[in-house]
């Protein structure tokens, strides 16, 4: 062999020396490392040592999760396969079961990301990613079953609980608004700031019968002026460009002109012939036909509150502040929306006795959903003939209830 070939071979093997140390020091600066506290998981983690025990409870259950252990597991089989991680060379993965168990706590309480992390032994940043992940998957796979846009055959079905359940026919849902205060993001100025001085997104919700929501609009900024925070949104578009495809118009019953179908919002939302809101102040006084409008407007619109305050007292996640990016308070929303509805019908009785064992807690000053002001603003297609339509409807034979006359003339809410 010549020196040539023996000194090609030389550098050759130390090429392979030195490529194989570069590859183990990369190693040990990017080692996924685990805590010592985390490496008990199995054995301590909240999960693995107090689940099984809430198992055997079913209101401990529910009062942990907000649902029953049934709800549960049918939940994870609609989410499992977009959680699922797979096991790697330096740890096994989180399985679905733990990963939802972590989020739904989360949802629940409202914990911080290191008190879930401590007690689930498991870390911060995966904590978070979980959260994310999870509420992502639920969103997904749970909106096209419980909160699809509605057909021309739904919104008939949505009319017909507002009409027989809070006497106002041609009514396909009820809108309200929140804010969502927030942590306020980095280099954003006053873009998130509302006028309560706080940092927020906007939330509008459009609500049926059963207090079930129908569409989740979430993202306008909280420094957005009164009238662009709805006309700006997803659902002011669709309706101002006539694009939620509401039936045909039709008569109330008794009558014969043709009504459109109406959306119910309170003083905050502009009139629009598709948009009800009640009649100003100013316009009650010595008008006992506007006040029993406002009443049986204001009946058909306690859906929309109902709803956020089921959402906020199950979800006490909204009960302070949420503590991250926009883009995973979005998350979080649209989750928490469609969880409302897919357990609005598990364990009510459970629920509410939940709700009343809490109803004294400590909670921070600030909530996560603070109410709106004025959304209104000019907005095209007012209509009074609509309202006055209506009201006239409601003091007739074929539309007045027997106790409206007495519940305005004691002085109830009617606006």
């Amino acid at each position: 062999m010549s020196d040539f070939d023996s000194d090609e071979e030389m550098l050759f093997l130390a090429t392979i020396v030195e490529a194989e140390e570069q590859e183990q020091e990369y190693k040990r600066k990017h080692k996924m490392w685990v805590h010592e506290i985390n490496t008990k998981r199995h054995i301590f983690g909240e999960h693995h040592h107090l689940f099984p025990d809430l198992l055997r409870d079913q209101k401990k259950f529910f009062k942990y999760f907000r649902m029953s252990p049934e709800k549960f597991y049918e939940l994870l089989e609609l989410v499992k396969n977009d959680i699922e991680k797979m096991d790697t060379t330096f740890r096994r993965a989180i399985p679905p079961e733990e990963r939802l168990s972590i989020c739904l706590r989360f949802l629940a309480t409202g914990d911080t990301f290191i008190t879930i992390a401590f007690s689930y032994r498991v870390g911060e940043k995966s904590v978070r990613r979980i959260i994310y992940e999870t509420c992502e998957a639920i969103w997904k796979n749970l909106s096209p079953i419980y909160m699809s846009p509605p057909n021309q055959e739904q919104w008939q079905k949505i009319e017909e609980g507002f009409r027989t359940r809070w006497n106002f026919p041609n009514c396909v849902g009820s809108i309200d608004g929140k804010y969502v205060v927030i942590n306020k993001p980095y280099h954003s100025g006053s873009l998130y700031f509302n006028y309560k001085k706080m940092c927020s997104l906007v939330l509008m919700a459009v609500v049926d019968a059963e207090c079930k929501f129908i569409m989740v609009d979430v993202g306008g900024y909280g420094k957005n002026s009164d009238g662009s925070i709805f006309a700006n949104s997803n659902f002011g578009e669709r309706l101002r460009e006539e694009k939620l495809d509401f039936p045909n118009d039709k008569s109330l019953p008794g009558t014969e002109e043709p009504m459109p179908h109406v959306i119910v919002g309170d003083e905050a939302f502009p009139l629009h012939k598709n948009l009800m809101r009640p009649y100003p102040g100013n316009a009650l006084l010595n008008n006992e036909g506007n006040k029993i409008f406002n009443y049986r407007l204001s009946r058909a619109r306690n859906t929309s509150e109902d709803a956020f305050g089921i959402l906020s007292k199950r979800f006490r996640v909204y009960q302070r502040r949420l503590e991250m990016k926009p883009i995973y308070v979005n998350k979080i929303v649209r989750a928490t929306c469609c969880l409302h509805n897919f357990l609005k019908s598990d364990s009510p009785r459970l629920l509410a006795e939940v709700i009343e064992d809490e109803k004294n807690t400590t909670v921070s000053e600030h909530g996560a959903l603070q109410n709106l002001r004025n959304v209104g603003g000019a907005f095209a297609g007012i209509s009074y003939a609509t309202r006055e339509k209506f009201r006239d409807y409601f003091l007739s034979p074929n539309g007045s209830v027997e106790w409206q006359n007495r519940v305005v003339r004691e002085g109830r809410r009617y606006n």
